[in-house]
């Protein structure tokens, strides 16, 4: 099953995002100096706390996401039902192989009949 336009386009503008964001961090753009957090102690605690409760819900989401993955029963792919598949005929065929051949031995080991003469 392949994925949608739209999803690989959104999957992509997000990359993308979290790819200028990263940049902007290495490069300082982000930082603030360190007379605002102690000027303003409100400002720090509030960043503090928003930090924390996106990490726990990222940390959530991520937990469900992998429960889900590991818990979800889930059946053959359509590759693996082919090779089953193929496996059981192949073991079929064999069978009738050997029963072939027993059957050619049988007759192989019999005498040819008596001809009956005048």
């Amino acid at each position: 099953m392949r994925p949608s336009r739209v999803v690989l386009i959104g999957w992509g503008v997000l990359i993308t995002a979290l790819l200028v964001v990263e940049l902007a961090e290495i490069t300082h753009l982000f930082t603030l100096p360190i007379q605002s957090a102690i000027g303003d102690p409100l400002a720090f605690v509030f960043a503090l706390v928003f930090t924390t409760i996106l990490a726990l819900v990222g940390a959530v989401f991520i937990g469900i996401y992998a429960s889900a993955r590991i818990l979800s029963p889930s059946g053959f792919s359509p590759f693996e039902e082919a090779m089953l598949q193929m496996r059981s005929e192949v073991h079929d065929l064999t069978i009738a192989v050997r029963r072939l051949e027993d059957a050619r031995r049988g007759e192989a080991e019999e005498p040819p009949p008596a001809k009956e003469g005048p």
